[in-house]
């Protein structure tokens, strides 16, 4: 266990570089960054969610070296953690994406060239969606106690429902390109 939580540690500590930089260059976010249920601050930098995690690690080390560590909760605490690892990766990873939303969107028509950027872009999201429903349905199952599937399958559900989400958006775009293209 003290390998595992070690391994989150360096995990947690390689995240932070970029997660200073991100909230140097981004600032104060409008709202909050991630779900209450996710982390108990409502933070609108990246910074403290990391923090939040590397304090759960200090305590379960803690925990640990004072004998009093039940493992169960050592399991359900780092499922959480690499829940929340994820979700800051996540956060870092669509830096680009949120720059590139309009601050105050207009009701504009697009142009077909946006139609078809919006399309592509939600084809690789849709690509990458389906790699993680197939790498978590994988990991259900290596799984053999119970007590550990239920958290995998409820991921595994969110992804697929996040997946099905973009698969209209998807067929959204493409009547609109269809639709476009009839009227000339």
């Amino acid at each position: 266990m003290s390998k595992d939580l070690s391994r989150l540690s360096d995990l947690v500590a390689q995240l932070i570089p970029q997660a200073e930089a991100l909230d140097h260059q981004r600032g104060e976010s409008a709202k909050a960054l991630f779900d209450p249920q996710l982390f108990h601050g409502r933070s609108r930098f990246v910074m403290p969610c990391i923090r939040e995690i590397q304090q759960e690690i200090q305590a379960l080390q803690n925990e640990q070296a004072s004998g009093r560590l039940h493992r169960d909760r050592a399991a359900y605490v780092c499922e959480r953690i690499l829940t929340q690892i994820q979700a800051i990766q996540r956060e870092m990873a669509t830096k680009q994406i949120r720059e590139a939303e309009p601050k105050y969107q207009v009701r504009t028509q697009k142009s077909i060239h946006q139609l078809y950027d919006d399309l592509a872009q939600h084809q690789d999201w849709e690509r990458r969606l389906a790699a993680m429903v197939k790498d978590k349905a994988f990991a259900l199952e290596q799984v053999t106690q119970a007590d550990q599937k239920q958290p995998l399958q409820q991921q595994l559900l969110a992804l697929e429902g996040r997946l099905q989400r973009c698969q209209q958006a998807t067929a959204k775009i493409e009547q609109q390109i269809a639709r476009r293209e009839r009227k000339g």
